[in-house]
């Protein structure tokens, strides 16, 4: 049998590409990462060595200066990323969003202006979809664009809430209300493509970065609000240059990035996995290594069993988007499983470590703190269900 989460059928630039992000995380990101996260720190060195890699531009189209890489791929290097640090994970994961829903639904001269500055890093994506009292309801946002008469010119005001990489971004694709008159409300939300400076405070004219929030783990990446007061957009700067399309082509941007969630869940799966086995050779009780006490061993096999099936699934989802088929039921299947066992074999890791999981000094510590946010992140378990469910009946409807 071979190492947990393999898979097969890679090309081999696609199994260069892993490699070489793997051989990264256990050199410059596993020996720094419990470091920075305890200091709260952004890990600028290792963005920038991600940005040497051409991590920021996998699945940008080779004409714009990407790889043009496969959302397969491209989950296989979130999950190396995620099992060095989940945080480090989160810097590409609402830039590669953003790029997709460019690459996807914008314009010529959208795609030639952002795309090229994206695949090296220069501009940065973030994704703003959730406002204070939004939660899973997307059709009820309130941050409203108003057409001023001027040019086709629009004014944003509203209060937006959970951006990653808020802060350090440098377009901002952010979903607002526009009137279409439409009767169904999600037929009248609109994507704005927003460019602004770096850092916090007012760095536009009605545009205001707040400080970073503070978090039980996901540190390291500044999360923030963002907050529109009359900040005036121009109708270039919709995605896709029509209004009253944002739902779909923001759905179309959280459907991959429940792919990014599931692969971030199982990275992190398999380093409490790797840290379990490993103490649990080095531990002795009784006269002998944990790992041969049958409570223990049979533990390890329950959560390896766990971190494969995790691997499939998200590797089932990408591929299926991959090939061009709906996979809002696959993607929901994977984030939904993937994060769950996640969460499990996290907290077997930390039974196996007993009470040094409890001590800051020990990896395990961290990963407890980060698996639970995986539970909520692009839509929770329970929305999955329901996306789930409803995926079923479409298919299973009685005739």
């Amino acid at each position: 049998m071979t190492r947990l989460a393999q898979t097969l059928g890679l090309t081999e630039i696609q199994s260069e590409i892993v490699a070489n992000v793997r051989r990264f995380v256990d050199k410059e990101i596993i020996p720094v990462a419990q470091e920075l996260e305890h200091a709260d720190a952004y890990p600028q060195q290792i963005v920038d060595g991600m940005g040497q890699m051409g991590l920021f531009g996998l699945m940008i189209p080779e004409e714009y200066g990407g790889l043009g890489e496969s959302l397969l791929t491209y989950a296989l290097c979130v999950e190396e990323l995620a099992r060095g640090w989940m945080s480090v994970s989160g810097v590409i994961n609402t830039h590669f969003i953003v790029a997709y829903m460019i690459r996807q639904h914008g314009t010529d001269e959208q795609k030639q202006r952002f795309l090229p500055r994206m695949a090296t890093g220069d501009v940065r994506g973030a994704f703003s979809m959730s406002e204070p009292a939004l939660g899973s309801d997307v059709a009820a946002i309130t941050t409203t664009a108003t057409r001023t008469g001027e040019g086709g010119g629009y004014a944003i005001s509203g209060q937006k809430m959970w951006l990653t990489n808020g802060a350090t971004s440098t377009l901002v694709a952010a979903l607002v209300r526009t009137d279409e008159g439409q009767e169904k409300p999600h037929k009248n939300l609109t994507t704005f493509l927003i460019e602004k400076p770096a850092g916090f405070g007012e760095v536009l004219p009605g545009l205001t970065i707040p400080k970073k929030l503070d978090k039980m783990g996901y540190k390291g990446i500044d999360t923030t609000e963002l907050i529109f007061d009359d900040y005036q957009a121009q109708a270039v700067d919709i995605l896709g240059g029509d209004p009253g399309k944002g739902f779909a082509h923001m759905m179309d941007g959280v459907e991959v990035g429940r792919v990014n969630v599931s692969a971030r869940a199982c990275g992190i799966a398999q380093r409490a996995f790797e840290l379990a086995v490993r103490y649990a050779q080095q531990r002795s009780t009784f006269g002998k290594p944990i790992a041969e006490h049958q409570a223990i061993a049979f533990s390890l096999a329950e959560m390896a069993t766990k971190v494969e099936a995790a691997h499939l699934m998200l590797v089932n989802a990408a591929r299926l988007k991959d090939s061009g088929e709906r996979n809002d039921v696959a993607a929901g299947m994977a984030k939904y499983l993937c994060s769950e066992y996640c969460a499990e074999v996290t907290q077997a890791s930390f039974r196996i470590h007993g009470g040094y999981g409890y001590s800051t000094e020990f990896e395990i510590e961290r990963l407890m703190r980060e698996a639970p946010f995986l539970l909520i992140g692009e839509g929770t378990s329970e929305i999955q269900k329901q996306i789930i469910s409803k995926g079923l009946l479409r298919e299973y409807r009685e005739k």
